[in-house]
């Protein structure tokens, strides 16, 4: 549901909030006046209308300065916020004309770092005029309350108000460093009942799924550290604190290397899948449609885990 603005709001102009917010960046009206190539005394009549239309002072005289006051600072995180997104509401509006534009991606960390970001070069070679800015989300969210225009999701392809389309699937492969095999002798699926077992926060039943599948009783294994991300799970296994459950495709650099090893060829399929989700309301954007077009392009012709 898209927000309104309530009943006869008080609407300042968009001059006098970037007026203030440089201001408020520079403590200055002078400096801020240089930024805008305005005069010092037209930043001031801004200001002074803007604190005229809210009832509240938003910056305190300090000689040749101005500080904020409390309420001003709270003001200006705000009003820089609400710049930003009409910045890049506007340059997204003219990508319809093919002028670029901005995508505000949301995704999963250990994902972006080990996946998605070795291949943008690629994007940036096809949309040059794109860019993309990035936020972590471990968990689904509100769309039109974080202004997020798209975002990789793994699990369920549950997501209200949103498209979805399925990227891969993965493959789950039990990993240590060669010392932590070699001290704990693991040869077969039934040794890791012995050696602690890194846990990662958001799949918290990997392991005793794991298990189960192997024939085993997870009463008897015995938990270790649990960590946010799947890279810190993948360091601490480097690290020899225990036993890493991980999908096989964001730890193939330390198997190449011969930092992690896999004991034995024990591989589970996870249920769920990794998902490109945007809003309905957006998916006519033209960054998030050569954003899909690409991604789907991408995860189609390799597809590392289908």
């Amino acid at each position: 549901m898209m927000p309104t603005l309530p009943p006869r709001a008080p609407l300042p102009s968009l001059g006098a909030l970037a007026a203030f917010e440089a201001a408020a960046r520079h403590g200055s009206f002078t400096r801020a006046a240089e930024e805008l190539a305005l005069t010092q005394g037209a930043v001031s009549r801004q200001v002074a209308a803007l604190e005229g239309l809210i009832g509240v002072r938003l910056f305190d005289r300090v000689r040749q300065r101005v500080a904020l006051t409390p309420a001003g600072a709270a003001y200006a995180v705000e009003v820089r916020a609400a710049l930003a997104a009409l910045s890049s509401a506007t340059l997204n509006l003219m990508a319809f004309r093919g002028a670029g534009g901005v995508l505000n991606l949301a995704i999963l960390p250990t994902f972006g770092t080990r996946w998605l970001i070795p291949r943008l070069p690629r994007f940036t070679e096809a949309y040059p005029n794109i860019t993309i800015n990035f936020a972590t989300r471990l968990l689904p969210f509100d769309f039109d309350r974080e202004g997020h225009d798209a975002a990789i999701h793994f699990g369920a392809p549950i997501w209200p108000g949103a498209r979805l389309h399925r990227l891969m699937g993965e493959e789950i492969v039990p990993v240590a460093s060669p010392a932590l095999v070699a001290r704990h002798r693991l040869a077969r699926p039934g040794d890791v009942l012995g050696v602690p077992l890194l846990q990662q926060a958001t799949r918290p039943r990997a392991w005793e799924q794991w298990l189960v599948e192997q024939g085993l009783d997870p009463a008897r294994a015995t938990p270790g550290p649990r960590f946010e991300q799947f890279a810190m799970v993948a360091q601490a296994a480097v690290a020899g604190l225990g036993l890493a459950i991980v999908p096989r495709f964001l730890v193939e650099e330390e198997i190449r290397s011969g930092a992690l090893v896999m004991p034995f060829d024990a591989p589970s399929r996870s249920e769920e899948a990794y998902w490109l989700v945007y809003p309905e309301a957006k998916a006519a954007l033209p960054t998030v449609a050569a954003f899909r077009a690409w991604l789907l392009g991408e995860v189609g012709g390799e597809n590392p885990s289908p």
